[in-house]
């Protein structure tokens, strides 16, 4: 198996590696992180190094493909890191072997899809993404780079969500929706328009907040 590292031993990170090795598709070689001390240990994993010797350990053998650990507190970081590093590295996808991907489906680099969520006919899921538990894409709907879709969240056909967005649990997005950049749901919020303009949107229907 190819060898993992993974960018943050955060929560968020803790999970991409439990899952790599729970469901037998990498080793995890390390994770790289600025708030750790290299050569230290999280939940018996090594910490490589900080964000910037990412590349020299790279070049060096340590790992073959890394994916990205920031969370959803910090999705311009995670961007940031991701448009530094894709050019020079492999970003690799984790996708659960209990997620149904339909085989006309566009997947990106990066992308972490956990356990139980189904991506129908021609779904594009862009670089970078997180797709949390049990989460439902219906066909024909875009998830813009770097976004990150909560546990439960339905999203009907023809949707397009921008980049940065981050879904919260429970969402509902009904079909034929187009979701603006930098755009956050509550839990259980109920898209039945489309969003233009950044900020946080709850309810049912959704309203915005701020």
């Amino acid at each position: 198996m190819k060898k993992l590292a993974i960018i943050g031993s955060g929560d968020l990170g803790q999970l991409m590696a439990y899952h790599a090795v729970q469901d037998k598709q990498f080793d995890v070689a390390g994770f790289f992180d600025d708030f750790q001390a290299k050569g230290s240990t999280v939940n018996h994993i090594k910490v490589l190094g900080a964000i910037s010797d990412i590349e020299t350990c790279y070049h060096q053998g340590d790992f073959d493909v890394i994916i990205c650990g920031i969370g959803y507190k910090h999705l311009a970081f995670r961007e940031r890191i991701f448009n530094q590093l894709h050019q020079k590295i492999k970003f690799a996808n984790l996708i659960h072997s209990s997620c149904y991907v339909d085989a006309s489906c566009n997947l990106g680099q990066g992308i972490f899809m956990l356990p139980g969520s189904v991506l129908d006919h021609n779904v594009t899921i862009e670089d970078n993404v997180v797709i949390n538990i049990a989460c439902v894409i219906a066909h024909d709907s875009t998830i813009g780079a770097h976004s990150f879709v909560s546990p439960r969240a339905a999203i009907a056909g023809f949707v397009t969500l921008g980049k940065r967005c981050n879904i919260g649990v429970n969402t509902t997005i009904i079909d034929n929706i187009t979701i603006a950049d930098d755009i956050q749901t509550g839990g259980g919020t109920i898209v039945i328009t489309s969003l233009k303009n950044k900020g946080l949107y709850v309810g049912n229907p959704s309203r915005f907040i701020r």
